[in-house]
């Protein structure tokens, strides 16, 4: 795959990854496991499948065995043993539970758990990272900077609002928190907190999807200045102009990433 197909790949990772991190809850909660991301997670990763039992086991043969199981429930353990010593410490039989060794097997997994719940997770999702060649030419960044120009000019949102996390992905933008939204508008920018506990957005990027617009503002907009939050919206709907607009946006774009990340990653 090329270099843009492998960075959607590793946002679609990410995306999954926060899914299901959503719904691991804290310790003894009753937040149950995003099943079905985790399996479309995994189903990216390096880790094979296997039934055993009523358990549900990926299995990575990684270096030296034993190998790593992952056991797809909601605690998302990751042991470091047999796939036989797994299924008899989380499902054992009833002639397992009447021989000693394996009822403090079964009572105590800590000798081969190595992770669990987020650790796991993230273990997880690195390894799918690890996997994917990130690395870039100039041309690379030329190349979503004319497929952004193209959908904006064709009038097709999605073809925008993919370019568009693309480049937020290369310059560490995210999606900035609920305070910030703007309605019909998909928003990407810098966050960062201040001293002071104030939230700080920008630069940022606002495509208006009611307006088919693009526009792109280097100023910072804090959570506590009453007068940010109501221009960032006159921004978004064009009552207020800003820096950039329209297919200008993307070539800023393009130098923000070769200025600040000159040589690929």
């Amino acid at each position: 795959m090329g270099f843009k197909e492998n960075l959607l790949a590793k946002i679609r990772i990410d995306r999954l990854a926060e899914r299901v991190l959503a719904t691991l809850g804290p310790p003894g909660g009753d937040a149950k496991l995003d099943k079905g991301a985790m399996r479309e997670l995994l189903g990216l990763s390096p880790y094979v499948y296997r039934r055993e039992r009523d358990l549900d086991l990926y299995i990575r043969e990684a270096g030296a065995p034993p190998p790593k199981i992952l056991v797809l429930d909601n605690e998302l353990p990751i042991y470091r043993t047999t796939a036989a010593d797994v299924a008899m410490r989380k499902s054992p039989e009833v002639g397992e539970m009447v021989n000693i060794r394996n009822i403090v097997k079964i009572l105590r997994d800590s000798d081969v758990k190595v992770s669990r719940k987020a650790d796991s997770l993230r273990d997880v999702q690195a390894e799918c990272i690890a996997a994917i060649d990130l690395s870039f030419s100039a041309d690379d960044i030329n190349d979503i900077r004319r497929d952004g120009i193209a959908s904006l000019e064709s009038r097709y949102p999605e073809g925008v609002d993919e370019c568009l996390a693309l480049f937020a992905e290369l310059l560490g933008f995210r999606e900035p928190p609920r305070l910030f939204r703007v309605p019909h508008c998909s928003l990407f920018g810098a966050v960062f907190t201040r001293a002071t506990g104030e939230e700080v957005l920008g630069p940022a990027v606002i495509f208006n999807r009611m307006h088919h617009a693009l526009r792109l503002t280097e100023e910072h907009f804090g959570s506590l200045d009453k007068e940010a939050l109501p221009r960032l919206h006159r921004i978004a709907s064009g009552q207020e102009k800003t820096g950039l607009e329209g297919a200008a946006v993307f070539a800023r774009l393009q130098q923000m990433v070769l200025s600040s990340r000159a040589g690929g990653n």
